[in-house]
Order: structure tokens, then C-alpha cells, then sequence
């Protein structure tokens, strides 16, 4: 900020004297003055086991390197679960914040309207069923899960499962509909038994494989191939198919979500449809960092594909007539 009362002369002599001894202006009373808090808000509900996986972290990397590159800090901010849209809208009118990352949207979300009629500039990881008029950056689920049924068919598969997330989230609605539209395409029957949704966890994967892998011959035998919403599902669907003596990738193959680097450490290790955390934490904060400078959100929407990444957990089903043992080794 420049001070009309100040002569250039006088101006030069303390920029000279600030820079000889190494001073930087307090962060804090530049925020004061400039009347911004240069803080972003990551937001995220209590109880979602997101901040606990991996994926969270790389982002939240990304993230933190572009609002750094100008000065910002990053918060992480949980609200209760069931309170998000209020908590959401009492956030926006404390000052504390110049701007909101939410993630993991819901189809019919009340915390975007919030943050809209509270004029905080935001962006939205995820999208919304409402998704014209704000910032956001997302990876084509429906595209993506589509094209992995498009390649397990390819290499032999019918039987194709999906395990999904909990019902609210954007995401897991439209991964399922690229897993519909993926057997539609390829002439294969949508069998709903084949479709079981749990928590998007290691724990959450492996109870819904092990329901799948057990229904048995009374729904047509089970899948040959499981597609799952996130890779925190597929390490435990893989452990639910090697603990029923099943080779994973041989007998049943598992295919994850998100492209982890653990993924490559899996037994087998995981194939996998890659979306790059950090790459997609950097762009969220550049997006949200021009919206604040006064872009137009409506001119910052992204959506990216994901790439199919193979490794070892997907391939052939078994012959046809080959016996497959069932029986859990736990």
C-alpha cells in the first residue's frame, strides 16, 4: 500500500534499510490491512474416513504448494456430521476464511448454495447433480469405469461386479452409471447382485467382495471380476478373494480407483484407473486463488480423464468348466 504523504526519497531509504536487514512484512498485519484473511479452507465432514486415506494426503500436497506460491496458508476443517450446510455457512460469515476447497460433493449439495449466498469464493473438488454456475475440478468417473468394462470384457469377463460408496456422494453415482453404461455397451446383462455398496475403506472393500464372492451358484455364481469406487476398496477386495484360496488376477481379477502409489505394493500389485492427487491439489488451489482475483467460476470448470494404469490384479476369467475353491482360509 502506498502512503501519498510519503516522498519517494523517504520511501527508498526504508526499502533499502528493509532489505539490508533481511526484514519481511508480518503476515499477519498485512492480512489486517490488506482486510482478507489469506487462509483457504479445506472442508470435510466428521465422518468421512477420507482424511484418513491416502489419497487425501497427495492432495492436500498439491494444494498446499500453490496456495503457498502466494502467500496463503491452508486450513483443514471438519464439521459434524449433519451440520455441514449450517457450519458451512457460519464459516463463510466469520472472516476467517478468503476461500473454500470442498471436497467429496453431495448430488444435491446445500453447503455450495451456502457458500454462494455468502459471496465466499470457493471451488469444488467433485461436482454436484447442480454443477453449472461454480468452480470445480473433476475426473470423468463415469468415463473412466466405463472404459474398464470396456477392458474386462475384452479379456473375457460377464460376470463383472461393482462395489460403490455410500449413496450421497456425486462421485459414486456416476461411476455406476459408467459401470452400467459400460455393460450396456458390451451387450452384457445388468445383474443387481452384482452391485453392493459399503464404506469407501479397506474394510468396506473386503466385506462387500466377500458378500459377492460367496453368493454361489443360487444368483448365477459369483464375479469373475470385481471394479471397485476407490483403491482403499480394492486392497481389501483383493484380501477377500486371496483369504477364499483365490488368486487374485488369475481366478478373479480387482481393479481399483485413483491410481495410489501403495497400489504398486499390493499382492498382486493393484491395476488401477490413475487420477494424479497432487496434479488435481495444485489446480483446485490455482482455480480457487482466480476465482478470488475475480474469475469468473463458470470459467473454471475441469474435468480430466483418468488412465487405465495395469498391473497384475486383472486378467482372463477361468475356463469355462475350471473349478474355483471358495473355501475362506481365514
Amino acid at each position: 500500500m502506498k502512503h501519498p504523504d510519503i516522498s519517494e526519497r523517504t520511501r527508498a531509504r526504508v526499502q533499502e534499510a528493509a532489505e539490508r536487514l533481511g526484514y519481511s512484512p508480518d503476515p499477519t498485519a498485512r492480512r489486517l490491512a490488506k482486510g482478507v484473511s489469506e487462509t483457504a479452507a479445506y472442508l470435510m465432514s466428521s465422518g468421512d474416513p477420507v482424511i484418513g486415506q491416502p489419497f487425501t494426503g497427495q492432495l492436500l500436497v498439491g494444494l498446499g504448494e500453490a496456495l503457498t506460491a502466494r502467500g496463503w496458508d491452508l486450513q483443514v476443517v471438519q464439521f459434524a456430521e449433519g451440520d455441514e450446510a449450517d457450519a458451512v455457512e457460519r464459516l463463510a460469515n466469520s472472516g476467517r476464511v478468503g476461500g473454500v476447497i470442498l471436497s467429496r460433493p453431495h448430488r444435491f449439495d446445500a453447503r455450495i448454495r451456502n457458500l454462494q449466498a455468502a459471496g465466499l469464493p470457493f471451488v469444488v473438488h467433485g461436482r454436484s447433480i447442480e454443477h453449472v454456475d461454480y468452480a470445480w475440478f473433476d475426473i470423468d468417473g463415469a468415463g473412466a469405469i466405463k472404459e474398464a468394462v470396456d477392458h474386462l470384457v475384452g479379456l473375457g469377463h460377464t460376470r463383472i461386479a461393482f462395489i460403490g460408496g455410500p449413496s450421497t456422494y456425486t462421485f459414486v453415482h456416476m461411476r455406476l452409471d459408467g459401470y452400467k453404461d459400460g455393460l450396456s455397451s458390451n451387450g452384457v446383462p445388468f445383474d443387481a447382485d452384482l452391485v453392493v455398496h459399503d464404506d469407501l475403506t479397506d474394510d468396506g472393500g473386503q466385506r462387500a467382495a466377500g458378500d459377492l464372492l460367496d453368493m454361489g451358484a443360487n444368483h448365477g455364481g459369483g464375479p469373475t471380476a470385481i471394479l471397485c469406487t476407490t483403491d482403499t476398496q480394492a486392497m481389501g477386495a483383493l484380501n477377500a478373494v486371496r483369504v477364499r484360496g483365490l488368486p487374485p488376477g488369475r481366478d478373479v481379477s480387482v481393479i481399483g480407483y485413483d491410481g495410489l502409489h501403495w497400489g504398486r505394493h499390493t499382492n498382486p500389485p493393484l491395476t488401477t484407473l490413475a487420477q494424479p492427487q497432487a496434479d488435481a491439489g495444485r489446480r483446485l488451489g490455482e482455480m480457487l486463488l482466480a476465482v478470488i482475483d475475480g474469475g469468473d467460476p463458470k470459467d473454471n470448470q475441469v474435468l480430466r480423464r483418468a488412465q487405465l494404469v495395469r498391473r497384475k490384479s486383472d486378467g482372463p476369467p477361468p475356463k469355462r468348466g475350471q473349478s474355483r475353491d471358495t473355501t475362506s482360509t481365514s
